[in-house]
């Protein structure tokens, strides 16, 4: 069967967003090097594309990536004998039996996705949390350094070097490749919890690009989500987290209009709310909130359920989704936590007295370039009536902004300002 080089290419692009994670991790086990594993799969892909073109796509791209990218590591760990000794290994789970995966064994458990291997490694506490997440943004998600530079406000070069300084860490300091021991978990599941939300804000909001969302991000910070809630069942930020993923992924649908305008919340329309998610979501936040102290994701949780319980947008309570972000913001002090605040108590005090708030915040170094800062300044403006105030902030918001939705919701905004 003869495919087109378009065909290939559509599906290596669709086999990169939806199998890079387990193709790595797969191979990371057997290369015992997280550079050479990249390498070998990176080979894998390119292999992919002549292969592919010739003997047809495979029926499990995935299958044919990870054989591929396996046996080349082997090749080259076979072809030098000295590449055990000179490169510390990343040391496999089945080394000892007390360091084995805390799920194996005994067959009542369920053994851990070679994916959470990765996470675990890449959050590893020798290494600084913003190491942490980048290494795990870009080995486990398959992202770029451009993007996840972007993600984070830094420069591509930046980034870059903290994601080499962190693979040499793992290497010089032969970080284990497993899942962690129970007695370990509690130091390493905030930074992976972490990672997880990171990941799916990412997807469900893009910072750049001619699409509101990357739903295969999404998707997969879902999915990592899942996961570690499958193998920490008892932890309540680990269910908060899940919960607090699948209310707000609940609205994605409701998000853009037939003609992929964005539609802000108090504009949606709810019966496009996926019901299923909401049900699942509202209950896991009701087991993290039972177990006290609730965390941050406990708290970002139940201000998701708030909205989801609401039937219409002037049924939401605006006085308890306050309180939460005072809780928030006293457990988790963020200048974006302190926006989005602001922006809940323009609904339960006052578009000014929000104002106020927001001014102070724009002397805030970590909010000057910003893009919610600038547009939630502009809206509170326009609701109180200050219009050539109003357009200029919008103005400025729209130069911040590199999403193409947001930057025509902005430019829309612009127009109705100009027509007055």
């Amino acid at each position: 069967m003869s495919v087109t080089p378009a065909e290939v290419a559509s599906a290596i692009e669709q086999a990169h967003h939806q199998e890079w994670a387990y193709v790595l991790a797969a191979t990371a086990r057997v290369a015992a090097d997280l550079d050479l594993a990249e390498d070998c799969v990176q080979d894998a892909y390119a292999k992919a594309l002549v292969h592919w073109q010739a003997e047809g796509i495979p029926r499990r791209p995935g299958a044919w990536l990870t054989t591929v990218a396996t046996r080349r590591a082997l090749e080259q760990r076979r072809r030098s004998a000295v590449l055990e000794r000179k490169l510390p290994l990343l040391v496999p789970d089945s080394v000892d039996g007390d360091e084995a995966d805390p799920f194996d064994g005994d067959g009542t458990g369920v053994f851990p996705d070679d994916r959470l291997r990765l996470v675990f490694t890449c959050c590893h506490p020798a290494l600084s949390q913003e190491s942490q997440v980048a290494l795990t943004l870009k080995l486990v998600c398959g992202l770029s350094s451009a993007e996840i530079a972007k993600a984070f406000l830094v420069k591509e070069a930046t980034l870059q070097a903290r994601i080499t300084r962190a693979k040499q860490k793992i290497a010089k300091t032969r970080i284990p490749y497993r899942v962690p021991r129970v007695g370990e978990l509690p130091e390493r599941i905030d930074a992976v919890l972490d990672v997880v939300h990171l990941v799916y804000s990412v997807g469900s909001t893009a910072k750049f690009g001619d699409q509101l969302s990357r739903p295969d991000l999404a998707r997969r910070g879902l999915d990592l989500a899942r996961m570690v809630h499958l193998l920490l069942p008892d932890s309540a930020e680990a269910s908060a987290l899940l919960g607090h993923l699948l209310l707000t992924q609940s609205r994605d649908a409701a998000r853009v209009d037939d003609a992929g305008r964005l539609v802000l919340m108090q504009d949606q329309d709810r019966s496009l709310w996926d019901g299923e998610l909401i049900a699942e979501g509202l209950e896991l936040v009701q087991v993290a909130l039972g177990q006290p102290p609730v965390g941050r994701f406990g708290l970002l949780a139940a201000i998701g359920a708030v909205h989801a319980e609401a039937r219409r947008w002037e049924e939401t309570d605006w006085d308890q989704i306050l309180g939460l972000y005072d809780l928030l913001l006293a457990r988790w002090p963020s200048p974006v936590v302190a926006l989005n605040r602001a922006v809940a108590v323009s609904y339960a005090d006052s578009p000014e007295a929000a104002l106020e708030v927001v001014r102070e915040l724009a002397e805030d170094p970590a909010l000057a370039t910003y893009p919610y800062l600038a547009a939630t300044h502009a809206d509170l403006l326009r609701r109180t009536g200050q219009w050539q105030a109003a357009l200029t902030a919008y103005e400025e918001a729209l130069t911040f902004t590199d999403n193409a939705v947001e930057a025509a919701y902005l430019n829309q905004r612009l127009d109705e300002l100009r027509s007055r």
